[in-house]
């Protein structure tokens, strides 16, 4: 039975389109690559004199001070990942991916269940009943497709909110904290915008400890 054959072949593809979208998405891993912070400045720098390694605690009301030549970067890999507003988040992104992935299996399962239960019955079938059979089990697969193509969408977008919200957070405590520390400027490495950087210069940890005190104090 040819069209029988097809239909096996096609239920394995179903099943492996179902574990593709579980790697992707049940395991919280993003769709797309998080945006970098954003460049806080005002004008360009007169000269690179080094940076202090380590700020000190800056109040979470803005602070005006004297304008200065202070040039310093962050690292944008380790903000992200050390962040505890993108922890957070990552865990709420995988609850719904857990809830994505038993959608997924639950059209997976209906599907595979139907096909078992025409090759159960299709010797005893004539011509006209097998062909009648098969129709379904194809305008079935092509539903199952459809929904898995949903959910894959849906997946993206949530990624995509998620991102646009973090970061958005993140961009705008950073500002906060280069004028109250006097920064003409914070780069971000890690965007394909700096090929090198000074020690001295990196700023990561005390604008971490920033984010996250202020995270914490507005959850």
């Amino acid at each position: 039975m040819k069209n029988s054959t097809q239909l096996i072949v096609n239920a394995l593809l179903v099943v492996a389109v179902a574990v593709l979208f579980y790697l992707h998405f049940a395991g919280g891993k993003p769709a797309k690559p998080a945006t970098a912070p954003a460049t806080v400045a005002t004008t360009a720098p007169a000269d690179t004199a080094a940076a202090e390694p380590e700020e000190p605690e800056v109040p979470l009301t803005p602070a005006v001070l004297a304008d200065t030549n202070k040039v310093a970067y962050v690292e944008t890999n380790r903000l992200l990942k050390e962040y505890q507003g993108m922890k957070d988040a990552e865990k709420r992104l995988e609850a719904k991916a857990r809830g994505w992935e038993a959608q997924n299996k639950k059209l997976v399962t209906s599907f595979q269940t139907a096909v078992q239960q025409y090759q159960q019955k299709a010797e005893g079938m004539t011509n006209e009943q097998r062909a009648a059979a098969e129709q379904q089990l194809q305008a079935q697969q092509m539903k199952v497709g459809q929904e898995q193509e949903k959910l894959q969408n849906q997946a993206q977008e949530e990624q995509a909110k998620l991102n646009e919200q973090v970061m958005g957070r993140v961009n705008k405590q950073i500002e906060q904290y280069g004028k109250a520390n006097g920064y003409r400027l914070i780069l971000a490495t890690g965007a394909g915008n700096i090929a090198y950087g000074r020690k001295d210069l990196d700023i990561t940890t005390p604008v971490l400890k920033y984010l996250n005190r202020e995270y914490a104090g507005k959850k």
